[in-house]
C-alpha cells in the first residue's frame, strides 16, 4: 500500500470534504478525488461515502484511517527528533484564544513564553467561537464554557467569575443594583457574542435565575467596556479581571457580591483534537499554560499584570 495514499486518506477523513482536504494539500480538487478513487481501487473496497456536502469513512475508511494517523504521528516524530538536534526546540503552534481573556491577561504570559522559547513559531487568534477547531487548522484553544464539546480534549485551566461593577464616581451618583432585577433597570455594559442570546445565569446557595439581557453598550472588545466602565457610562456586567486594577485600588466598586454570575459559562478550558499529533512545540505550550494556572491558583494573582500567572478567567 503507498503511503502516501494512506496519509491522504487521513486529511480527507479529518477535513470531512474534498475540497478542504484539497486546500490543505494545495492540490485541486479533482486531483484529490482521483488519488482516493485509485486507493479504493487497489483495495477493492469503498473507503468512504460521499454526500453533496460531506465525506465520512467506512468501517474499512475508518479502519485505515486509524492506522494512517498512527504512520503520520511517527513520521512527524521522527522528524522532530532529527532536527532538534539540529536546531533544539522549534516548531509552530496556532492557538486560539477568547478576545477579552487573550486581550487583557493571556497577552502578557505569552510574550513571556516567546521570551523563554524564541524559535517556536506562535500564531495567535482572537476569537469568541467555539467551532470545530480542524476547520481552522488550530492546534489549540482556550474557551470560556459551561462544559467542553464532548469530540475535544479538555483541561480545565480555572473558573470565571462575572462580576457587577461601576466606577466609583458612578456609584456616588447613581444606585449599584441590589437584586437581579435591578440589572434591567440600570445603563449595562457588558460583552456580547454575534448569534447568540445574551443572557446572565446567576447562583446564590440553591437559588438559580437566568435572566435576559438588555445593555445599553454591548461589545466583544473588553478593552472598549473597560474604558467605558471607568468612564460612568453605566454599570459594568463582565469578568473579573477587566477591572481587578480599579478594584484593587478602589477606583471600581461592585454590587451583587453574593450572587455568582456566568454569562457564556464558568470554566476556562484548554482544549485539543483527540486525534491530532501533539508536535514538541504544542506540548511545552500546553505545559507552559498549565503551569501558570497553577501559579494563579495558588497566588491568586489577578492584577492581570505583566507576570505570568492565570486570572480567574
Amino acid at each position: 500500500m503507498d503511503v502516501n495514499a494512506l496519509l491522504l486518506l487521513v486529511d480527507i477523513v479529518e477535513a470531512g470534504n474534498l475540497s478542504q482536504a484539497a486546500r490543505k494539500r494545495k492540490m485541486s480538487r479533482a486531483n484529490i478525488s482521483y488519488h482516493l478513487t485509485q486507493l479504493e481501487k487497489s483495495l477493492g473496497q469503498q473507503l468512504v461515502r460521499r454526500t453533496t456536502r460531506r465525506i465520512d469513512p467506512t468501517e474499512a475508511g475508518l479502519r485505515l484511517y486509524r492506522h494512517g494517523c498512527v504512520i503520520r504521528d511517527e513520521l512527524q516524530a521522527a522528524q522532530e527528533s532529527v532536527a532538534s538536534l539540529r536546531e533544539g526546540l522549534h516548531g509552530s503552534v496556532r492557538l486560539a484564544v477568547p478576545t477579552g481573556f487573550g486581550q487583557l491577561v493571556m497577552s502578557h504570559w505569552l510574550i513571556e513564553f516567546k521570551r523563554q522559547h524564541p524559535s517556536i513559531r506562535l500564531e495567535l487568534l482572537f476569537d469568541n467561537r467555539v467551532d470545530d477547531l480542524l476547520r481552522d487548522e488550530v492546534d489549540l484553544a482556550i474557551r470560556v464554557l459551561s462544559e467542553p464539546p464532548p469530540q475535544l480534549i479538555a483541561r480545565e485551566l480555572s473558573r470565571m467569575r462575572h462580576i457587577v461593577c461601576a466606577s466609583r464616581q458612578y456609584a456616588d451618583e447613581h444606585p449599584l443594583p441590589t437584586r437581579l432585577e435591578d440589572l434591567a433597570q440600570v445603563p449595562l455594559i457588558t460583552s456580547n457574542v454575534v448569534g447568540r442570546a445574551l443572557r446572565v445565569s446567576a447562583y446564590r446557595g440553591e437559588e438559580r435565575h437566568e435572566i435576559a439581557l438588555q445593555p445599553t453598550l454591548a461589545s466583544e472588545n473588553f478593552q472598549f467596556l473597560h474604558e467605558a466602565i471607568l468612564a460612568g457610562l453605566g454599570v459594568g456586567l463582565v469578568p473579573d479581571y477587566v477591572v481587578a486594577r480599579e478594584l484593587a485600588t478602589g477606583e471600581v466598586v461592585t454590587g451583587l457580591d453574593d450572587w455568582r454570575l456566568s454569562i457564556f459559562g464558568s470554566r476556562l478550558f484548554l482544549l485539543r483534537m483527540p486525534d491530532r499529533y501533539e508536535t514538541l512545540a504544542t506540548r511545552t505550550l500546553i505545559d507552559f499554560v498549565l503551569a501558570q494556572a497553577k501559579a494563579w491558583a495558588s497566588t491568586g494573582d489577578q492584577a492581570g499584570s505583566s507576570s505570568t500567572t492565570l486570572p480567574n478567567c
